[in-house]
């Protein structure tokens, strides 16, 4: 929206919703632990097992809408169509109300088709929010079809924070209101009640999250609609699109996007499902104990190893209109270089994560949630098996919105289809025959993982002539990780001897790991100057790495 964001620096502009995703997924980690400790393991489960299906209705209806809205959009702003770029995000606003309104009501009164009785209420009170999600969905996109992530990133932050405030808040004055203390009743029912409860709380949190950044993107578009007023009325474009015509292009643009967002995402729900259904009717063990240990998995290290991929669907996000509107102009040689610098840039953040995730599990899981012995040895082992599908996950995500970028629509939902396919053969088959327990869920979500990044690396191949160049983006970083992986846990080691306290002594570790991985990556020639300028306040990490005599 303005002159600097038609420089195209997409690196700059995924870095800032990078920095924003991240710091709302580390916000939303740090809120789960009193959270954990308000509504417990089991009320954690009952969330996450409504949370997995609402999602799934949301991204049928809502979550792509802002790719989809900013592929289309960016199209019409790379030949100065402003006209019917303006046409179009009103034609999907009318769009979204419409779908998300069906959506919401179809979740509120089939809610008993999808979960346990115990999780009804819970994923009822998740209805409304999918119709705002909506409305917020066209308003990022909007924005993000003009390469200007602010935005969305600020949105992304207020949302996270009302969320967590809300959530730990309702969840308390509901169980207050039900019994007068937060104590946990000792009967198997009092504790279902006050679990669902506490679930109903944390889900009221969420709606209120995703109503606060509405508030603030409307905010931030009515502050720009003189701007935007004026230059539609400068458009000397002479043909104005109908808004039939726009109804069906977003109609066939979102509806790629919708199947494969969801098919992709349909995997915790298809685990989720396998595990407290199928599992349940083939296992001696009693479904406050299967929901309680699916917490533990889904809101613990689940969680934890999904804060790094938001590095990567920031990139996806800020890859999207600039690969669309390269495609649009048969600029596949553009394509091709956008595509490397971002595959590079992705794995120069994931790897080292996923190293550190596997090599300090323990001390970040007890760090962050309150378990008993039992419990963190469940977190820290599913952690440190989750750390290799980092990478992978992070890497199919971003070719997935590459595809969609070059105009590939379908391969992506192929892809997934397949992906999903061995997930659920692999899971069933993996809890039948071995005693893996959830180990044989995270064995499928890895598969899942590896499949859709080997799948969708070759269709970019396939359709750019993109060749991946291994040694600088994936090699180096792996050998600077391990590195790194290998100076993070001896400094863990030294000070939890010295101070007995991991918690103090994991956060060092993490940081003296970061300037490790910095030193040999440059060390090893795995970033060029100019890569790294192109990073958010590269020009510091430059100035720093010459200070530091690693740069000429």
């Amino acid at each position: 929206m303005n002159k600097k964001s038609s420089k195209d620096n997409f690196i700059m502009q995924a870095g800032i919703l990078a920095v924003a995703g991240i710091i709302s997924r580390i916000i939303g980690l740090l809120y789960r632990s009193p959270l954990q400790r308000v509504i417990g393991d089991l009320g954690m489960g009952y969330y996450s097992s409504a949370y997995n299906y609402y999602t799934i209705i949301l991204l049928i209806s809502s979550y792509s809408i802002p790719s989809a809205i900013s592929k289309v959009i960016a199209q019409k702003l790379a030949v100065r169509e402003y006209r019917n770029a303006h046409r179009i995000f009103k034609c999907a606003l009318w769009y979204v109300l419409a779908v998300g309104g069906v959506a919401s009501l179809f979740l509120f009164f089939g809610a008993g088709l999808f979960v346990a009785p115990e999780a009804v209420p819970v994923l009822r009170t998740f209805a409304p929010t999918v119709f705002v999600y909506g409305i917020l969905g066209v308003l990022r996109g909007y924005f993000q079809a003009h390469k200007s992530m602010a935005q969305t990133s600020v949105s992304q932050v207020l949302e996270q924070v009302a969320n967590a405030i809300v959530s730990i808040g309702a969840a308390c004055l509901l169980i207050l209101f039900a019994y007068h203390t937060l104590e946990v009743p000792e009967n198997v029912a009092g504790q279902v009640e006050r679990a669902t409860k506490g679930a109903v709380g944390s889900a009221l949190g969420t709606g209120a999250g995703v109503l606060v950044a509405l508030l603030f993107m409307a905010g931030i578009y009515k502050l720009n609609k003189g701007m935007i007023d004026r230059r539609v009325r400068r458009d000397i474009y002479g043909e104005v699109d109908s808004y039939g015509s726009i109804l069906k292009t977003i109609t066939l643009v979102v509806t790629p996007f919708i199947l494969s967002t969801a098919i992709y995402n349909l995997s915790s729900v298809v685990n989720n499902a396998i595990y407290t259904k199928f599992f349940l009717e083939r296992r001696a063990m009693d479904t406050v104990t299967i929901h309680s240990r699916w917490g533990i998995f889904s809101t613990q290290a689940l969680t934890i190893s999904n804060i790094p991929i938001a590095f990567a669907s920031a990139m996806a996000a800020a890859m999207i209109p600039t690969v669309a509107q390269h495609a649009a102009a048969g600029d596949l040689r553009g394509a091709r270089e956008k595509t490397g610098l971002a595959v590079k840039t992705t794995m120069i953040i994931s790897i080292p994560c996923a190293v550190g995730i596997f090599t300090l599990a323990r001390p970040i899981t007890a760090l962050l949630f309150y378990n008993g012995r039992e419990a963190e040895d469940l977190a820290t082992g599913l952690l440190m098996a989750l750390a290799v599908s980092v990478i992978f996950y992070a890497l199919s995500t971003l070719n997935s919105q590459i595809l969609q970028g070059l105009g590939q629509l379908n391969a992506p939902i192929i892809n997934a289809a397949i992906a999903l396919v061995l997930q659920t053969v692999s899971a069933m088959l993996l809890l039948t025959f071995t005693g893996l327990d959830l180990y044989a869920i995270v064995v499928a979500n890895v598969l899942y993982s590896v499949t859709m990044a080997i799948l969708n690396q070759a269709a970019v191949r396939r359709t750019s002539g993109y060749r991946q160049e291994y040694l600088r983006t994936f090699g180096i970083p792996l050998v600077a990780s391990a590195l790194m992986g290998g100076a993070a846990r001896a400094v863990y080691e030294g000070l939890l001897l010295l101070t007995d306290s991991p918690g103090f002594s994991v956060i060092p570790a993490i940081m003296l790991g970061a300037c490790v991985y910095f030193v040999f990556l440059i060390l090893f020639r795995g970033v060029s100057e100019t890569e790294l300028r192109s990073f958010p306040k590269g020009h510091l990490l430059v100035k720093l790495a010459k200070k530091c005599r690693l740069m000429k």
